[in-house]
């Protein structure tokens, strides 16, 4: 009998403990699923807000920041024609300007850069490789495109007017000529020839932001080397119109995606790509011949390098569609940096026999 019932006290204290014993282990089951789950749907919902951001990154084209570089010439330019003493705190200036002028040239771009995308949504759709951006193929907030235009406003013009109030002044510039560009009713871009001729401002802009980021006084640059890079931008420009409309091969399709396609064949975007370089060339010769007559050695590299680029138009998915490509381009890139190198010993070195050049006098024999 006592044996019959120690071996039930047993039996009953250690079912008690078998099921306390599971349920415990259910419960840190539980959770612990629950706290795997709830890690799940925080990253799920970082991975969402991530790839929701991405898109509005990818219409700021960051990869295009390289373009701006484009103010490199004016610095040269400032350095060289104003004749500036380069001492140790004179570099240290320049190069704190050249990083604060850099960064809000970017930051002004990537505004218009945002603006373009958005309003160019409904046109990119017809284009066989823009049909894939983000703008085109996700919804996208109009609140939050605006909010963030005009945050990237905000902070290139103030970046801006660390460097000085001329500086400032063309950041504005740039600005504004991304609204005139993209938005209506002035909306140039669907102007045949007027969006070539407005889009390649900005090419001058940038020289004279190039040049206000040494120069610290209203003096502008001589007038004939605004107009050269003016030009000189406009010849890109075309050559980048001949190179998508040969590339879409449909002037319906292409008018579709670019309305000022509708005005434009082959041969027309060929002779004003042509008249584009004679002016560049002409404007960029004065100013050789003027300030500095052994550059004018320099002038075939200089055509060699225009005829080089419009060969480029004709290679098939040209890369000067996509100007921020074009370091992939090696044969380009070697032929830069050697005129590069060509133009800097012609920069330092006096040739006094071309001097003849600039005389009126004529030659007798």
């Amino acid at each position: 009998m006592v044996a019959r019932q120690s071996f039930e006290r047993y039996e009953v204290y250690h079912s008690k403990n078998f099921w306390q014993c599971e349920f415990s282990i259910d419960l840190r089951r539980v959770c612990y699923c629950l706290n795997v789950f709830a890690r799940a749907l925080d990253l799920s919902a970082k991975i969402v807000t991530i790839n929701r951001m991405k898109k509005y990154l990818e219409i700021m084209r960051l990869d295009h920041w390289i373009k701006q570089f484009f103010i490199v010439p004016g610095i040269v330019c400032a350095i060289f024609l104003a004749k500036v003493n380069l001492d140790a705190a004179t570099l240290k200036f320049f190069a704190e300007n050249l990083l604060a002028g850099f960064i809000a040239t970017c930051l002004i771009a990537s505004a218009n850069y945002v603006i373009n995308e958005y309003l160019d949504a409904e046109f990119d759709r017809h284009h066989p490789t823009k049909k894939n951006r983000a703008a085109v193929k996700e919804s996208m907030s109009g609140k939050i495109i605006f909010l963030q235009w005009l945050a990237l406003t905000i902070a290139g013009l103030l970046i801006a007017a660390l460097v000085n109030k001329y500086f400032l002044a063309m950041a504005a510039w740039l600005w504004l000529m991304g609204i005139a560009y993209n938005v209506k009713p002035l909306r140039t871009k669907d102007l045949a020839y007027l969006d070539v001729l407005t889009e390649s401002i900005n090419n001058m802009i940038r020289l004279l932001m190039g040049w206000f980021i040494v120069v610290e006084n209203f003096v502008l640059p001589p007038s004939s080397i605004v107009l050269g890079y003016w030009m000189l931008g406009a010849f890109l420009m075309a050559i980048k119109r001949y190179a998508e409309f040969r590339m879409i091969d449909n002037p319906a399709l292409a008018a579709a995606y670019r309305k000022s396609f509708q005005n434009y064949s082959e041969a027309s975007l060929l002779i004003s790509a042509f008249f584009y370089a004679m002016c560049s060339i002409f404007f960029i010769g004065v100013f050789l011949v003027k300030y500095r007559i052994e550059l004018v050695l320099f002038v075939p590299a200089l055509v060699g390098l225009y005829c080089h680029y419009f060969w480029l138009s004709f290679k098939k998915d040209s890369a000067v569609q996509k100007p921020e490509k074009l370091y992939h381009e090696r044969g380009l890139m070697i032929y830069c940096l050697l005129s590069i190198i060509l133009f800097t010993v012609l920069m330092t070195i006096d040739i006094p026999a071309l001097k003849i050049l600039t005389s009126s006098e004529l030659i007798h024999l």
